[in-house]
């Protein structure tokens, strides 16, 4: 793995080196999900979420270009681990990556998981390699503590949708266990105002309804690498 800096975000990201990559094309998969104390609760069900992904995407006709990412965030952005193909993602690698508690940067982890996939993008793209992306951003709740603001989250996804690099950009915000309207307020606001594609509310956190995300994030994930190869562009998703 590589280990890159990003010019506007404080936080950077490591990526798998390109000689060791062998497709001719990839879709780049981010998750960030919240690992703020208010998470504490369900963490082990989102763990669980984040481990069906990677198991189901590994089972996936396009697995070989799947490249996935994968970062928790409360007062800090934290990579479990950088870009790297599905056949490098066991299962059990996110068991204990949410559980530590505080505060919630949403905005820097956002923007975080835009910019390095905008950069990486480049870099492929610069080596000959056909690249698309998506991006899912998990919380419970408002941002309290970020550096960056949701004018500059919004900034960033505008410019990496305008970036040639990327043949197609999704990104999905996903609010876990909302159950005070003013909080599903503020994320669908933030939906709109800092550009999100989608924004997708799960009223309660159990094990039911988080498989219920895992099935939705694979099945967005599939749908989008599919598009990389067909030569297609927008993608239609439901929850």
């Amino acid at each position: 793995m590589k280990s890159i800096k990003l010019h506007t975000n404080h936080y950077g990201f490591s990526a798998t080196r390109i000689e060791q990559l062998d497709s001719s094309e990839y879709t780049l998969v981010t998750i960030s999900a919240d690992d703020s104390g208010s998470v504490h609760a369900f963490a082990k069900d989102i763990e669980k979420c984040i481990a069906h992904v990677a198991r189901a995407c590994r089972h996936s006709p396009r697995a070989d270009n799947l490249l996935l990412r994968v970062t928790t965030f409360d007062n800090e952005v934290r990579e479990v681990h950088g870009f790297k193909p599905l056949s490098s993602c066991a299962s059990d690698a996110y068991s204990g990556c949410l559980g530590r508690g505080g505060a919630t940067a949403l905005y820097d982890a956002a923007e975080n998981a835009i910019e390095a996939t905008r950069s990486y993008g480049d870099t492929l793209t610069t080596h000959g390699y056909d690249v698309n992306a998506i991006a899912f951003v998990i919380t419970d709740g408002m941002d309290n503590t970020s550096r960056s603001t949701s004018d500059r989250l919004k900034k960033e996804i505008a410019a990496t949708i305008a970036n040639e690099s990327l043949s197609g950009l999704t990104t999905i915000l996903v609010g876990v266990g909302v159950s005070d309207p003013a909080v599903s307020q503020y994320l669908s606001d933030l939906k709109k105002s800092a550009g999100f594609d989608h924004y997708i509310e799960l009223g309660q956190a159990t094990e039911e309804t988080l498989a219920g995300l895992a099935d939705f994030v694979s099945r967005s994930i599939y749908a989008t690498s599919r598009a990389l190869g067909s030569g297609g562009g927008s993608i239609s998703l439901t929850f």
